[in-house]
C-alpha cells in the first residue's frame, strides 16, 4: 500500500476527525461519528505501519488519534492508575538501563578510595598532615564510631537519607554538565579513603569495614546509580545517535528523572539501615546480612525486573500517550 495513495484516499476523513476532536461541543450525533472515524482511522495507520513503517504520514494521523482518543476518554490515566506502571516497568527499566555505567561509576569510586587510603596509610608525614595527632586518635577510637551513636536513630537515620537524596537529586540535575557527577563520584571517594587511612594508621581497619558495610553497600550504590544516570544525560547531549541533540536531551532527561524519584525510596531504607542496625549492639554478622539484604533486594528490582520490564519495551520514559508523537528524524 502506497502511503501517499493512502492519504489522498482517506486525508478529507482525517480532516473531519481533527476537526471533530478540536471541537469545544458535539452532540450526540457527532460523537458517534467522531468513534467511527477514530475506529476508521486507526485502521487505517495500522496499515501504514505494517506497509511502510513510520511515515509523516503516520505521524500526522497518529497526532489526530491521540487528540481523539484524549477527548473520547475525557481524562489521562488516574494517579493511581499509574503508580504500579512507574514502580513495575519505568523505573526499573530506567535502572537496567544504566547498569553498566553503574559498574563504571563504582570502580572509579574503588580505585581511587584505594588509592587514598593505602597511599596517606602508607605515610606517616601524610598522616600526621590531617591534624593533630591527638585528634586523629580521637577520630580513630572514639568520633568515627559516635557518629553513628551521638543521635537518636530517628533523627540520625533522616538526617542520613536527606542528605543522601538531595546529593542523588543533584547528580541527576546538574549531570548534564557531565562534571558534576563524576565529582561526586572523586570527592565521596577521597574522603572515605582519607578516612579509612586513619583509621588503618591506629590499628581500627577492622572497626572501618564493620560500620561502612551494613548500611554503605546499598548507600553507595545509590550514589553510583544517581551518578551514572546523571552522566548518561550528558552523553545523550555528547553523542545522540541518530537523533537530535534537543530530542536525545528530552527522552533521557525524563527516563532518567525516574531514576531519581526512585533513589528517594531506596536511600530512605539505606537510611534506616544506618539509623537503626549500624550502631546497634546486634553481632556484627547479623547487621552486615541486613545490609547485604538491602542491596540485594536493590539489586534484583535494579537487574531482575528491570531487564523483564526493558525487553517489554519500557526504558523509563513516558509512554507515547503522554508525552506526545515521538518526532520522526533521519539516521
Amino acid at each position: 500500500m502506497d502511503a501517499d495513495a493512502l492519504t489522498a484516499a482517506h486525508q478529507h476523513e482525517w480532516k473531519r476527525l481533527d476537526e471533530l476532536s478540536r471541537a469545544r461541543t458535539l452532540d450526540g450525533e457527532a460523537v458517534d461519528e467522531m468513534i467511527l472515524r477514530y475506529r476508521a482511522a486507526s485502521a487505517d495507520l495500522a496499515e501504514l505501519k505494517t506497509s511502510v513503517g513510520d511515515s509523516p504520514q503516520g505521524t500526522y494521523l497518529s497526532t489526530i488519534l491521540a487528540r481523539t482518543r484524549l477527548r473520547i476518554t475525557g481524562t489521562s490515566d488516574s494517579f493511581f492508575a499509574q503508580i504500579p506502571r512507574f514502580f513495575v516497568d519505568q523505573l526499573p527499566a530506567a535502572l537496567y538501563r544504566i547498569r553498566w555505567t553503574t559498574l563504571a561509576m563504582a570502580a572509579l569510586f574503588f580505585a581511587v578510595m584505594l588509592t587514598v587510603a593505602l597511599w596517606v596509610a602508607s605515610d606517616p608525614a601524610l598522616v600526621a598532615s590531617l591534624g593533630p595527632a591527638d585528634l586523629l586518635e580521637e577520630y580513630a577510637e572514639e568520633s568515627f564510631t559516635g557518629y553513628y551513636t551521638d543521635n537518636p536513630a530517628a533523627v540520625f537515620a533522616g538526617m542520613v537519607w536527606t542528605n543522601n537524596a538531595w546529593i542523588a537529586l543533584q547528580c541527576v540535575l546538574f549531570g548534564i554538565t557531565g562534571i558534576f557527577p563524576i565529582s561526586v563520584i572523586v570527592q565521596n571517594a577521597v574522603g572515605v579513603g582519607t578516612a579509612a587511612a586513619i583509621m588503618i594508621a591506629h590499628g581500627r581497619a577492622d572497626v572501618l569495614v564493620l560500620h561502612l558495610l551494613p548500611h554503605g553497600m546499598l548507600e553507595l550504590t545509590c550514589i553510583f546509580v544517581a551518578a551514572a544516570a546523571g552522566f548518561r544525560i550528558f552523553w545523550a547531549w555528547v553523542a545522540p545517535g541518530g537523533r537530535p541533540r534537543s530530542t536525545a536531551l528530552a527522552e533521557e532527561g525524563r527516563a532518567l528523572a525516574t531514576v531519581a524519584i526512585g533513589l528517594v525510596f531506596a536511600l530512605a531504607l539505606a537510611g534506616l539501615v544506618e539509623g537503626f542496625v549500624t550502631g546497634w549492639s546486634l553481632p556484627w554478622p547479623i547487621k552486615i546480612g541486613i545490609g547485604a539484604l538491602a542491596l540485594g533486594v536493590f539489586l534484583a528490582y535494579m537487574l531482575v525486573m528491570g531487564r523483564r520490564a526493558y525487553y517489554r519495551g519500557f526504558t523509563g520514559d513516558l509512554t507515547e500517550y503522554e508525552a506526545g508523537t515521538s518526532q520522526l528524524y533521519a539516521g
